[in-house]
């Protein structure tokens, strides 16, 4: 399964519960239409997270802002 999900909470509130609960979080993103997306370190913690939040999964395809690497970024 994924290590990704989209939630319709705050990043503030994800990252509470992930610390809460001892989820390691490898990103967290702003939806351009409200809530966050959330990708864990681990498939065991993204497990974890969905049976705690899955009344906060926001279900099917989510717009996403694009992806812009940094200014000073060495990988260019």
């Amino acid at each position: 399964m994924s290590r990704a999900m989209n939630l319709s909470l705050t990043e503030a509130v994800v990252r509470s519960r992930c610390d809460g609960a001892g989820v390691s979080i490898s990103a967290l993103e702003s939806l351009p239409s409200g809530g966050t997306r959330l990708v864990c370190t681990r498939e065991e913690g993204a497990d974890e997270m969905r049976i705690k939040l899955r009344t906060s999964i926001i279900e099917g395809k989510v717009a996403r802002f694009a992806f812009q690497r940094a200014q000073n970024s060495q990988y260019r």
